[in-house]
């Protein structure tokens, strides 16, 4: 059994100072990194210039969500640059498999994200070709929108996939997680939570962390409880 992980978000974190909010949440296990490109959603934020730049300023290992089109065009190059996990939408490409073993073969870890609209039951066929499953729990775009529980519908019947030996992923979840929300995700599964403002909206970001995963490792039934 693992401990739950925490990924702080800095779509949440001060952009003009984010080598200084990367070290405000040490003993994070992702940094999570927003990539909109103001066509797949509409709100623009940063790319791989800023991510090759974050990887110069922390040891968190980043954790990349690509909100973009043409995800076969531009997910490997985040993978080369030294990302970790690099995450892609389901709804943003005709052939996700490919896009992953493309993920894969640049080095990173690929990542599939769904929408809260979305549903699961198509993809559990091609989620072997993943390393992680990003269900969405607000609708891509946007930070400080409300948590969606409906969708945790979708993390219990990959849960159960994962606990049964079908699968091996890391199940992701991100949008509205926080102390009053993370407590559902863990009962339904979720190994890893992203969480912006429950994080930066604190005093103390790297505490808040700790909390979290405290919190989520209590409700939890499959993560290692501390």
């Amino acid at each position: 059994m693992a401990a739950p992980m925490i990924a702080p978000s800095i779509l949440s974190a001060d952009f003009a100072r984010l080598g200084e909010e990367a070290d405000a949440v040490e003993g994070s296990d992702w940094l999570h990194v927003d990539v909109m490109d103001a066509h797949f959603v509409p709100n623009l934020t940063l790319g791989l210039p800023v991510v090759q730049s974050l990887l110069k300023a922390t040891d968190i290992p980043l954790d990349c969500h690509l909100m973009i089109e043409d995800p076969a065009r531009w997910a490997p190059p985040y993978a080369e640059a030294g990302a970790y996990n690099v995450t892609f939408h389901a709804e943003a490409t005709d052939d996700p498999i490919a896009v992953a073993k493309s993920i894969r073969a640049a080095g990173g870890k690929a990542g599939l994200a769904v929408k809260p609209g979305t549903p699961i039951e198509p993809y559990l066929e091609i989620l072997r070709a993943f390393d992680t499953l990003l269900v969405m729990s607000v609708e891509p775009g946007f930070g400080g929108q409300s948590f969606m529980p409906e969708v945790l519908s979708k993390a219990v019947i990959v849960r159960s996939l994962v606990d049964s030996g079908e699968l091996k992923l890391i199940v992701e979840i991100d949008g509205g997680i926080n102390v009053d929300t993370i407590e559902q995700a863990a009962e339904a599964g979720i190994d890893c939570f992203v969480a912006g403002s429950a994080v930066y909206g604190t005093s103390d970001p790297a505490g808040a962390v700790r909390g979290l995963r405290a919190q989520a490792a209590r409700a939890s039934k499959h993560l290692l409880h501390g």
